[in-house]
């Protein structure tokens, strides 16, 4: 895995050694940030279920004033530290170690709001839907919530979010959402708690 874009572009991202994590491979990591264009650069992103790191450092790579990155397997934690080596980037990152439910209520405790969010949940995970729902209660106004997920599943969308559009890419689809204000107060009432195993 390399880095494809931005300051760092070209330098080499340390993968996992185990079938457990499934990085987000490099021509799809192109396409979300074809998806994004300029909105990058000076941005706020929230990485959920950032596994290696890769797609919030490919953030911090094109530009992102800010990165938070959510994970809660250990080896994954030591590989976003890992790779956030590979650039210059003191003070725009944090990584919060915990399942996605209890992290998103903490960040949404403490005012945090993001102009990108991206989740790359493990496929067939049972409350995907509801983290969504979750992770939409933290977009700034004007943000973006994009979804990696199996082509062969619908987008697991959210009451307080309307679906863009959606952009397959072999076996994935990457679903791109907008904020819906009118089912905003909703979803804002309901954080996840964690998810069996995490």
């Amino acid at each position: 895995m390399r880095i494809t874009g931005g300051e760092a572009r070209g330098r080499r991202l340390r993968g996992p050694r185990d079938s457990q994590t499934r990085p987000t491979a490099d021509r799809v990591r192109e396409a979300i940030f074809d998806i994004l264009g300029p909105r990058i650069s000076g941005s706020s992103f929230l990485d959920i279920f950032a596994g290696t790191g890769a797609v919030g450092i490919e953030a911090l790579s094109r530009g992102a004033s800010r990165v938070v990155f959510l994970e809660s397997r250990p080896a994954n934690l030591v590989l976003i530290g890992d790779n956030l080596l590979l650039g210059e980037w003191s003070g725009k990152c944090e990584v919060i170690d915990g399942d996605a439910g209890r992290a998103i209520g903490a960040l949404r405790r403490r005012g945090d709001e993001f102009d990108v969010v991206f989740l790359d949940p493990p496929y067939d995970r049972p409350d995907v839907a509801v983290t969504v729902a979750a992770s939409a209660t933290l977009l700034a106004a004007g943000g973006r919530l994009l979804v990696e997920h199996r082509s062969s599943q619908a987008p697991p969308g959210a009451p307080s979010l309307k679906l863009r559009k959606a952009y397959p890419h072999g076996d994935t689809t990457l679903s791109l959402f907008l904020a819906d204000p009118a089912g905003r107060d909703a979803a804002a009432g309901s954080v996840p708690g964690p998810a069996a195993g995490e």
